[in-house]
């Protein structure tokens, strides 16, 4: 493995060195520097990604792929000194850059907020009282994972919402049926951003319909871009096989690659988590037990977590509503406010990361007036309590910000921009749905980010689809392909912010998360390939494709996993 860690690390060098006398960089012009750097745009990402895999130390290596690209957009010709010291100062910038983006300050601080308000629900019993009731019906290994997937479709309206709220509250009850940290985490991650991304209202829709409307008016369409976007559900194959998927696990109780070794060890050594793991929820929030006086009472987990999901759901609308400024849409909403139209305009126009911080602090507030309240402790107490959660997401804050860094300086490099050119050849057009899929999944997974994919791949594929084939329902399968293809390679990628919050909300060490679910979410695109975008590009309808991918991703399960022994 450290032979493997210095060739890599060799390998960069050699070819920034190499290449050095033309590194001269606009940072501001990404196609620019796409077209000056070529295959070297892939350093940074491809460096961080691999590292993370060999070293398991994700901060070390989302730093040095971080510092990798601002050490080539600093460098002139030979004067390696000035590009390392200004590629330092870069990534300084970079960082700062990162958090003051007004939206990954908002994820940062509910990310902070939540660990602080699980911090108290837990010290008020309320996480011990609703565990125990979940335990009734969840008796077996089974219906606990059932449980766990079914929380996560009813937190449809935002990704991060459901990786930071199902984890902590499944986790107990899970780790008491033996299942292993990384098949929690898989489950959430799997009904996080699959079903945020295909749900009729979440914070989702009016990016994707923003992006959808942009593209048709490129080939000179004016459509209803929101019913374009419901149009696409049946096209959007990866999610809907990924969710199946995750039942067809907990029906047939099977499991292959590393996920059943996780599996395995958990059920049979009741070692949730693998030797030498480093879960990322502290310990000293997820250990926080109640003291002996207090009674556990599930309405201290309730009060706090509902709180939190209506106070969501309310600000999702106002803050929605506030951000509109289309006149005719106001009054559309003036005349019947509670209109799944008027729901599903203000929730696409919400800044999700402001609310759900916004959300968290208000149900932190009043966690903390109930402990006061049941005399489950002081407000000191209370207050340290809280501090003590907001602690435990500190590693979780860091990496999301070294991830945001890393985004950013892929960006300036042009990293997209570059696969895009090389992938983007001519093709048969019943291939071009597929090849926009996985060129989706290579930019997601390689950037972390399946917005941006979308933003960068949107704009191309309505356009080339339509001139393929200017046939409306070929273009909306395209159209799905390109949404579906990001929310694949963000799936799988380490340096994604919902992976490393599925990662948290579990209390699972990240690069096990992210090795034992590649194999699963590589799976199920080969289904959702084969038997979705192939045939589908070749006109079989979705009435047909979608039962068949159904079919083939039981089969998957039935016939490739393997029985899992029963806990000891």
């Amino acid at each position: 493995m450290r032979k493997l860690f210095t060739l890599l690390l060799t390998c960069a060098a050699v070819g920034l060195f190499l290449a050095a006398p033309a590194l001269a960089a606009d940072s501001s012009k990404g196609a620019a520097n796409a077209e000056l750097f070529g295959v070297l745009t892939l350093i940074p990402p491809v460096l961080a990604i691999v590292l993370a895999f060999i070293t398991k130390n994700v901060v070390l290596s989302l730093f040095l792929g971080v510092f990798s690209g601002c050490f080539m957009l600093d460098l002139k010709g030979w004067d390696i000194y000035s590009a390392v010291i200004d590629g330092f100062l870069r990534l300084s910038g970079e960082v700062l850059a990162s958090l003051a983006d007004s939206w990954n300050a908002g994820i940062v601080l509910q990310c902070l907020a939540i660990g602080g308000l699980i911090a108290l629900v837990s010290k008020m019993g309320g996480a011990r009282a609703i565990a125990d009731a979940l335990a009734k019906h969840a008796k077996t290994p089974r219906s606990s994972q059932f449980v766990t997937w079914v929380m996560g479709l009813f937190i449809f309206f935002d990704d991060y919402a459901n990786s930071l709220t199902v984890g902590p509250i499944m986790r107990p009850v899970t780790d008491r049926m033996k299942i292993s940290r990384e098949k929690l985490a898989f489950i959430i991650d799997a009904t996080a951003a699959p079903i945020a991304g295909i749900a009729l209202i979440s914070t989702w829709v009016a990016y994707e319909v923003g992006l959808i409307r942009d593209g048709y008016q490129m080939i000179g369409i004016k459509a209803n871009a929101y019913g374009i976007f419901v149009e696409t559900i049946p096209f959007r194959f990866y999610n809907i096989f990924i969710l199946a998927f995750v039942v067809f696990t907990i029906l047939f109780l099977r499991e292959f690659g590393p996920m059943r070794q996780a599996e395995v060890r958990a059920r049979t050594e009741g070692k949730l988590v693998a030797d030498g793991s480093t879960p990322m929820a502290s310990e000293e929030a997820s250990g926080l037990e109640p003291e002996s006086h207090v009674v556990p009472s599930i309405w201290s987990a309730i009060i706090p977590i509902g709180t939190l999901i209506v106070t969501a759901f309310l600000g999702f609308y106002f803050n929605g509503y506030h951000a509109i400024e289309d006149q005719a849409l106001l009054d559309l909403i003036h005349s019947s406010p509670m209109s799944f139209t008027a729901m599903r305009e203000c929730f696409g126009a919400s800044d999700a990361s402001v609310v759900l911080f916004q959300a968290a602090l208000v149900a932190s507030l009043v966690a903390i007036f109930m402990a006061i309240f049941k005399k489950v402790m002081p407000i000191k107490d209370a207050i340290e309590t809280w501090v003590t959660g907001v602690k435990s997401m500190n590693i979780t804050a860091v990496i999301l910000l070294l991830a945001w860094s890393l985004s950013g300086i892929i960006k300036e490099l042009g990293t997209a921009a570059y696969l895009v050119n090389v992938l983007s050849d001519a093709l048969p057009p019943f291939l071009l749905p597929t090849i926009i899929f996985i060129l989706g999944s290579i930019i997601s997974f390689a950037t972390g980010t399946s917005y941006g994919t979308m933003g960068i791949l949107m704009p191309l594929a309505i356009p080339l689809s339509f001139a393929l084939q200017a046939d409306p329902n070929y273009v909306l399968l395209n159209v799905g392909a390109v949404l579906t293809g990001a929310i694949f390679g963000d799936h799988c990628s380490p340096i994604s912010d919902t992976t490393i919050l599925s990662s948290m909300g579990s209390a699972c060490d990240h690069i096990d998360h992210v090795r034992t679910q590649l194999f699963y979410a590589i799976g199920v695109a080969g289904v959702a390939i084969i038997f979705g975008y192939i045939p589908a590009g070749l006109g079989m309808p979705a009435y047909v494709t979608l039962p068949v991918g159904l079919v083939a991703t039981a089969a998957l399960v039935r016939f490739v996993g393997k029985p899992l022994p029963k806990a000891s």
